[in-house]
């Protein structure tokens, strides 16, 4: 009687308790909150929430591997030239092919044989891969249990190594820092590139838009107008163009007609991104960090724009000046063209410390926090493959943080249990 007695009342506490630490579980598979926690995973994080793939993970429920790729391998060549001309929807389908449809802990990936296993990722359930394009091989070295990623078509030219395992939350989703970002075999990268292009004649539009006859004078007389109309066939291009009243409202400290040549090109420059994003995309982007025309003539991580949904409309921030865009004056793939309320001033030019200073290939800019990109170590060196369990450097302190937050709310479920037990 006293062993019936104790099963009949732990048996549904206990399954009370389990209900609990199930939805604590379920709780932590939003990706973008997971991903929040590690510092290193901001641009990869900010990739995921402005394309639809964050939504498309938020709405799955299966278990998923996902293969994230930390800063600074996204800053440095090829990552960063896919990343900067693709459009959305091409980058979207790449970030795809990231997300694994199965869960790996560390423990299977060093019983993965070396001959390989095929798995399916995201992108293959989008119908747009041929064939089995859209899974990825993962190989292990028997001698120095490294993983590798690729497709599984023959001396695949991209592939990435497995640095270290992000974050495991069992058996639900396992995040893994990898040194590439993938490129699914016999993806068309050169899509865009062979668009037909459009033709449009930007200062004609600008003119027949009638709030914008000093933006388009400025930019005929400049030249670079020219330089626009060229990147149209390719990835695309979002201009930012000031009204005329943006113009009026500049402090008179500002005279942008007394520019040199080289510096007023390079504001004008600051006001396009090298891809084509519809009012729909911009409106979708969280505080991320998006590159100008006049970045690719400077330094890296130099002449960025802030963009982000504010009070429900998309403001852009230059470290100085925070504008808004007004209006759509072009949208048609793949030239959108958005009036701002104000004129877009680069901190590197008319900073309080720029001294008028301009960045130089290779070279900071002087007088801001711009930091040079951080250049990733060699194989044999890096201190993300220093063992199958190690923490990537510069991520300890986000995983010891992440870790106390988890071990809190079990505790909380336990004390719960606790107390309820000694209800009973």
């Amino acid at each position: 009687m006293t062993v019936s007695f104790f099963i009949s009342h732990i048996t549904p506490l206990t399954f009370f308790c389990f209900l609990l630490l199930s939805s604590s579980t379920a709780a932590d598979l939003n990706i973008t909150s997971i991903l929040s926690s590690f510092q290193n995973l901001t641009s990869f994080s900010s990739l995921l929430t402005s394309s639809s793939v964050a939504s498309d993970l938020t709405r799955r429920q299966d278990p998923i591997t996902l293969l994230a790729v930390p800063n600074s391998y996204l800053s440095i060549p090829p990552a960063s030239d896919l990343t900067r001309r693709l459009p959305p929807s091409s980058l979207g389908d790449i970030l795809r092919y990231h997300v694994l449809l199965h869960y790996f802990s560390w423990t299977d990936l060093l019983q993965i044989p070396p001959s390989g296993v095929i798995v399916t990722t995201l992108l293959q359930t989008t119908s747009r891969a041929p064939a089995n394009f859209g899974a990825v091989n993962i190989t292990r070295n028997p001698l120095t249990n490294s993983i590798t990623i690729q497709s599984p078509v023959t001396f695949s030219p991209s592939n990435a190594t497995v640095l270290s395992v992000i974050q495991t939350l069992p058996y639900n989703i396992t995040i893994l820092a990898v040194d590439s970002l993938l490129v699914p075999y016999d993806f068309n990268l050169m899509t865009s590139e062979t668009r037909p292009p459009l033709g449009l004649n930007i200062t004609k539009a600008l003119i027949d838009g009638h709030n914008f006859n000093v933006a388009a004078a400025m930019l005929s007389a400049s030249g670079v107008v020219d330089e626009f109309e060229a990147d149209e066939g390719g990835a695309g291009i979002t201009l930012f163009v000031p009204t005329d009243g943006a113009f009026g409202d500049l402090p008179g400290s500002v005279r942008l007609q007394s520019l040199p040549a080289d510096k007023k090109s390079v504001v004008l420059k600051f006001h396009v991104l090298h891809s084509y994003y519809p009012l729909g995309s911009l409106e979708s982007i969280v505080n991320p960090v998006q590159p100008t025309l006049a970045t690719e003539d400077n330094s890296a991580g130099s002449f960025t724009l802030n963009i982000s949904r504010v009070n429900g409309s998309v403001a852009i921030d230059t470290g100085i000046v925070q504008a808004s865009v007004t209006q759509t004056v072009f949208d048609q793939n793949p030239v959108a063209i958005f009036g701002v309320s104000k004129v877009l001033l680069p901190r590197e030019v008319f900073g309080k410390d720029s001294a008028g200073a301009m960045a130089k290939p290779g070279n900071p800019v002087v007088g801001t926090n711009v930091q040079p990109p951080e250049t990733s170590p060699s194989p044999e060196n890096s201190p993300w493959l220093s063992g199958p369990a190690s923490s990537p450097s510069g991520f300890h302190e986000d995983m010891k943080s992440n870790g106390e937050r988890f071990r809190l709310q079990s505790c909380i479920v336990a004390l719960c249990c606790i107390g309820l037990y000694l209800l009973v």
